[in-house]
């Protein structure tokens, strides 16, 4: 069996999501082509194709559609039975030309399934893999179905109708696609990210001692609940409560400039940090110097970050929104707060930093154990393998 994965760019090391599933699949057998963007980038995991280039200079273009176009002759059938679809979907003759060249290296595998790692990855190429005689799949991930929608009404029209199988991190996304227009009777498996055990930081005992360190791991984007965090840092100081809040990630250049400012607003330069995006080996290791992990996302699909933190031990907080809610179990792996505001986090922070040593301990010693238990690459890719054969 012959899986293409098509993906934005190739995965870095460090992203075992992709990583993981490609290992594991080969190991049962199958082979993995992997399709990304005409990046210089290269993975050297599995079968590596790369989109045609899109190119500014008018003549490059012309040229590059010509050597496409060549090279797609010995493909004519897929081509031709492509074309037809897309006429059938009232696809001008114009976007249609430029549909071809743009899927042109889809347009020439031979593989048993097409598989999308994003859902918005498979807008204008929802038709690719029934031209070539394969089944279609989708994964959901948090943006997916969370963020893109709102500004693009019905987007998915079209891909709801010709995907086999979707693959959703969390039974939130799965519904939350329900409630888009997916139809209930299309096939799916819920697959949830996992953690690589022995690929984490050794990890030290750490004193609760002043001041407090909490991170925080989240690009600088409004559903992630930057506003609410720092609203929330203000209560705590104003509570006295002697801490030191790092936030790791980025976001675009205007937004981080607010946030900045609201932090001076709020006067709460000592406390909070913005340290940016950083590699992940570098975010483990802030991870693990941390008392308290805390994600103030309004909806998460389900949330890597949260993840690992309990698997780290780290006393983990979060919304209960979304797919979090199925991450951590309340006062068993972590703690949930149910209303989304500043106060109500600031509170629940209080609550924990209450907890006797042994309360703490409990669910410190919980959260490890779920997640070698229900979370291990292992089992991520035998989930994998069952996805395409059930």
């Amino acid at each position: 069996m012959t899986i293409a994965l098509i993906l934005p760019a190739p995965p870095r090391y460090s992203e075992t999501f992709f990583t993981s599933k490609i290992k594991g699949l080969q190991a049962h057998g199958y082979e993995v082509v992997l399709v990304t963007s005409a990046t210089s980038d290269t993975f050297q995991g599995c079968k590596h194709v790369k989109h045609p280039k899109v190119h500014k200079s008018f003549f490059k273009q012309v040229l590059a559609f010509i050597l496409v176009y060549i090279s797609l002759l010995p493909h004519i059938k897929q081509v031709l039975s492509y074309c037809s679809l897309e006429r059938a979907n009232k696809t001008t003759f114009k976007r249609l030309v430029e549909k071809v060249y743009i899927n042109a290296s889809l347009l020439k595998l031979k593989a048993d399934w097409v598989h999308f790692g994003f859902a918005t990855m498979a807008i204008e190429r929802e038709l690719v893999a029934k031209s070539i005689g394969a089944k279609l799949a989708v994964s959901f991930r948090g943006y997916d179905i969370n963020v893109y929608p709102l500004k693009n009404e019905d987007a998915y029209k079209l891909l709801w109708k010709n995907v086999d199988k979707v693959h959703s991190i969390s039974n939130d996304l799965l519904q939350r696609a329900y409630a888009l227009g997916l139809l209930e009777t299309k096939p799916y498996q819920i697959i949830t990210p996992a953690v690589n055990i022995k690929n984490l930081p050794v990890l030290r005992k750490r004193e609760l001692s002043a001041p407090l360190k909490m991170v925080t791991i989240a690009r600088l984007h409004y559903i992630k609940g930057i506003d609410i965090l720092l609203e929330a840092a203000a209560k705590l100081r104003d509570k006295q409560l002697d801490f030191i809040w790092e936030v790791i990630g980025s976001g675009d250049k205007q937004t981080e400039e607010r946030y900045l400012y609201q932090r001076y607003r709020l006067g709460l330069e000592t406390h909070v940090s913005f340290l940016g995006k950083l590699d992940h080996k570098s975010t483990l290791e802030a991870l693990q110097s941390a008392d308290l992990y805390v994600q103030t996302s309004l909806v998460e699909g389900f949330c890597n970050a949260v993840l690992e933190s309990q698997s780290m031990g780290k006393l983990t907080i979060a919304f209960d929104k979304g797919g979090l809610r199925e991450n951590i179990l309340e006062e068993e792996t972590g703690f949930l707060v149910k209303d989304l505001d500043a106060k109500a986090m600031a509170n629940k922070i209080e609550h924990v930093l209450s907890l006797s040593d042994r309360e703490k301990k409990t669910i410190q010693q919980a959260a490890i154990e779920r997640v070698k238990t229900h979370f291990s690459l292992k089992q991520q890719q035998q989930a994998f393998v069952e996805f395409y054969t059930t």
